[in-house]
């Protein structure tokens, strides 16, 4: 079973978004803020990390830095999550290793093919 770690504040997108992972045969594991996801990146092994940008004690652009350039967590595909479609986002988000990058309100058959696509496993329709 592919294990995801969710690193997201909004109790309500992780509940909505967890809940959907889990009716397509995921394992869903919860980080609560940018801290949190950088030791679980590490203590759970995740195949993939959703992470939101916007988050309390450390965002998402420096917890990805960080499991980036561990090389316990370096090779985990990171999938940046994030309200802000502004121009320069998506770039932003890749440099600082994201491996690819959505938008809130989450699309969520964009999201699972955009999981297919980094973790090499077709996801339950």
């Amino acid at each position: 079973m592919v294990k995801i770690l969710l690193v997201e504040d909004n109790e309500m997108n992780r509940d909505m978004l967890s809940r959907r992972l889990i009716r397509k045969s995921f394992e869903v594991i919860i980080a609560v803020d940018g801290v949190e996801g950088v030791e679980m990146s590490k203590s759970k092994a995740p195949d993939l990390i959703l992470m939101d940008m916007s988050l309390p004690k450390l965002d998402g652009w420096a917890a990805t830095k960080q499991i980036k350039a561990d090389l316990e967590t370096e090779h985990i595909p990171v999938i940046a999550m994030t309200a802000h479609a502004m121009a320069g986002e998506r770039e932003k988000c890749l440099q600082v290793g994201c491996d690819d990058y959505d938008t809130k309100p989450v699309e969520f058959p964009r999201l699972l093919d955009k999981i297919k696509n980094l973790i090499g496993e077709e996801p339950k329709k």
